[in-house]
């Protein structure tokens, strides 16, 4: 598994190691205090095999042994957002590290939209598999170092973005520089939303890096990317940068959204992620809803 390191710039500030799975383009993160030798996991990836509907912790724990060749101590798993197009790893993080996993507490409402498409109304209760749902402007600690939360509308309805010291993780908000925004076209997603929540992103600091959760590569890049800095995203995102409209963004978000099936990982994922990562022994899979 590819992996980068971004290093701490300060007392204040996480070194960052990136693992790029390759399957379905995701970036996992390992956020490390170094003063405490401290760290957070971020949206790490269940494999899955959905030909045969076959799941394996490989990506979990080659990043589990990074962090044991390093000596860090894992302080918390945090998810983002229940993810559409690969599993979380977190119940089986969690049962391996014995940390505290966290969402944000508008998952609650996510799982109340799934609970319909699924048909399955007492499937999902994030309050037992979560160890703490966030808030918009919740704070907590890892290690020394201020973790803060921001709500990030748009991708889904309750997605978070953590933002610790000099390093943002901002998941299916934006995409690489040079590859623009992700798309909003599931269920509670929005385009008003996301651009929202793309203008509260940006009003970080200019040097705040931040790191997002998917790329696909282009045309003429083909190595993964996955972290630009606030400045970086204000100037040259190909879809916002440079002071792009509300109404401009919309259109180019929706008109690119009608053109993209949905992930193959999906309809598996839902149903997994709104329990933190658990396997059913059966899936359930719904027809004609989208």
């Amino acid at each position: 598994m590819f992996c980068r390191t971004s290093a701490s710039t300060g007392k204040t500030s996480p070194r960052v190691v990136g693992f790029y799975e390759e399957d379905t383009g995701s970036i996992q993160y390992l956020a490390i205090d170094e003063a405490t030798r401290t760290a957070a996991l971020i949206d790490v990836v269940l494999n899955f095999d959905p030909a045969n509907a076959r799941s394996s912790t490989d990506s979990a724990c080659e990043i589990l042994r990074f962090a044991e060749s390093e000596d860090v101590k894992i302080e918390w798993i945090l998810d983002t957002h229940p993810h559409a197009d690969h599993l979380m790893a977190a119940h089986w993080l969690k049962q391996k590290v014995k940390a505290p996993n966290a969402i944000g507490e508008k998952v609650r409402e996510i799982a109340e939209l799934w609970r319909d498409i699924y048909d399955m109304p007492n499937a999902f209760d994030p309050d037992r598999n979560f160890d703490r749902l966030l808030a918009d402007g919740d704070t907590f600690k890892l290690g020394d170092l201020d973790v803060h939360v921001m709500l990030s509308p748009g991708h889904t309805l309750g997605s978070i973005t953590y933002v610790i010291g000099d390093a943002a993780f901002v998941h299916d908000t934006f995409m690489h520089v040079d590859s623009g925004t992700a798309r909003c076209d599931f269920p509670g997603g929005d385009a008003h939303d996301l651009y929202r929540s793309l203008q509260e992103i940006l009003k970080l600091p200019d040097d705040t890096r931040l790191f997002v959760g998917h790329d696909y590569g282009t045309d003429t890049r083909k190595e993964p990317a996955w972290e630009a800095t606030v400045a970086q995203h204000r100037d040259h995102n190909a879809h916002i940068g440079g002071g792009v409209s509300e109404a401009d963004f919309v259109k180019l978000r929706q008109d690119r959204d009608r053109t993209l099936g949905l992930p193959d990982r999906m309809l598996h994922a839902l149903q997994v992620n709104l329990k933190a990562g658990q396997v059913p022994d059966f899936f359930k899979i719904p027809s004609n809803k989208f």
